[in-house]
């Protein structure tokens, strides 16, 4: 197994220590030429999606990234990873990516001040602890995408084929459950 982690912006080291702790080989894509190696998932990491959008844009990786989510490739969008996913923003923003049929409310949860965790429900797997920094949360959500797990009553983990994306942090709370199902679709 060999993961691909989006290192533009953002909470990729984060990303890459949880991969290695769970011993799965990764590496950092930075520029479009690093797409060519081979890999089984791609990690979209927390951060600020509107920098990350545009450098994405100008680094030439866009169209071949949502080239290949769209051909099957295993994705994991976590927080800002889950806004490069989605097919709307309720912003008005435009999208990025837009492989995920959601919609998406950017810093649903308020500014850094309204970070918290909890724990919630997820999947199958039973409930697990959540971080949420600055937050968004699924408003709608498209046909056959499954809702992984919701808190408070808004949806923050979906699934869709070969996409998985969390409003939540499970790096920063050394949640495997996420991955392992990541790497199902993977292997």
């Amino acid at each position: 197994m060999k993961a691909a982690v989006l290192a533009l912006q953002g909470a990729f080291a984060e990303q890459e220590h949880m991969l290695g702790e769970m011993g799965v080989e990764y590496f950092e894509i930075r520029r479009k030429q690093d797409l060519g190696q081979e890999f089984d998932a791609l990690i979209l990491p927390g951060g600020e999606s509107t920098v990350m959008g545009k450098l994405m844009r100008e680094l030439g990786l866009m169209e071949p990234i949502r080239e290949k989510i769209k051909n099957g490739l295993p994705v994991l969008g976590t927080c800002a990873g889950l806004i490069l996913l989605a097919g709307e923003l309720s912003d008005g923003e435009a999208p990025h990516l837009a492989t995920l049929p959601v919609t998406v409310k950017r810093n649903a949860y308020g500014r850094q001040l309204g970070s918290f965790r909890t724990e919630a429900a997820f999947g199958k797997t039973g409930e697990i602890p959540m971080v949420f920094i600055r937050a968004p949360y699924i408003e709608k959500t498209g046909e056959g995408v499954e809702v992984l797990a919701k808190v408070d009553g808004h949806i923050v983990a979906v699934r869709y084929k070969n996409q998985i994306g969390v409003s939540f942090h499970p790096e920063l709370a050394g949640v495997r459950s996420v991955y392992e199902m990541l790497f199902a679709k993977a292997g």
